[in-house]
């Protein structure tokens, strides 16, 4: 699948015309963490990259929360729409009028240029002890076993999702897995998530933290209890960071 942000996001992909099953999945999966993580609605809430199809933006407004989906690529507001939910420009460029009482970034900030100056920008938006809730990629425990098991289901979208590709990119190379991927994390310039728990950490008061299902979204013949069940008998590492985190009384941009 090719997400960013607000869907299931990887390196390699820019947003497609159309968005798939798996991206509807990994939202679907997702949301029952995120609300749990939430101040009760009406709360205003910001979703950082919240994707082409908005992310949790249109769970947000359901569930009766004020809700803003910031992202270059998000939904196009129509003309019948007076206040529309979304803002079609970059994070760092959003200046509401208003600071918000939560912040949602999910599968973004290994992604950003500098998450430090990111999560600077997000203690800028948020009211005194605000919440984050982050969702993010666990690059670093991608070892082999669990790439094996991940190589051993259909992925999504082949022949051009990112497991495939990475799978015949591993191939070609000839490298142990080991070096194969450390090239490719660097090629793409992601950050890991300890260096983002290390920023979050340094800025907020941690709420929540667990880990979980990651890769089931970009295969088609597993789950997101396929891959737990994997996880608990030690099959794979889980590849998912769920982090929630109330904002620290006077914490500010460096």
């Amino acid at each position: 699948m090719g997400h960013t942000a607000g869907e299931h996001a990887h390196p390699d992909h820019a947003h497609p015309a159309s968005v798939s099953a798996g991206d509807e999945a990994w939202l679907a999966a997702t949301w029952p963490f995120v609300r749990s993580q939430l101040p009760p609605p009406p709360a205003s809430v910001i979703e950082l990259g919240c994707g082409p199809l908005g992310g949790h933006v249109p769970a947000l407004l359901r569930a009766g929360y004020q809700a803003v989906g910031v992202d270059p690529e998000a939904p196009e507001a129509t003309e019948a729409t007076e206040d529309p939910p979304y803002r079609r420009i970059a994070f760092e460029d959003y200046r509401p009028a208003a600071k918000a009482d939560a912040v949602i970034a999910s599968v973004s900030l290994h992604h950003v240029r500098d998450p430090a100056a990111a999560l600077d920008h997000v203690t800028d938006l948020l009211v005194p002890g605000g919440t984050l809730v982050v969702i993010e990629w666990i690059s670093e425990d991608l070892d082999e076993p669990t790439a094996r098991w991940c190589f051993r289901h259909r992925p999504a979208d082949a022949p051009d999702s990112w497991l495939a590709r990475m799978r015949a990119e591993w191939e070609e190379s000839g490298q142990a897995w080991g070096d194969f991927f450390r090239a490719w994390l660097n090629q793409h310039g992601l950050h890991p998530a300890a260096s983002i728990r290390r920023e979050l950490e340094a800025r907020f008061r941690t709420a929540h933290l667990s880990t979980g299902p990651y890769y089931f979204a970009d295969l088609l013949d597993a789950d997101e209890r396929t891959e737990q069940s994997a996880i608990d008998s030690g099959q794979l590492n889980p590849g998912c960071l769920r982090y929630s985190g109330l904002l620290v009384s006077g914490a500010s941009p460096r």
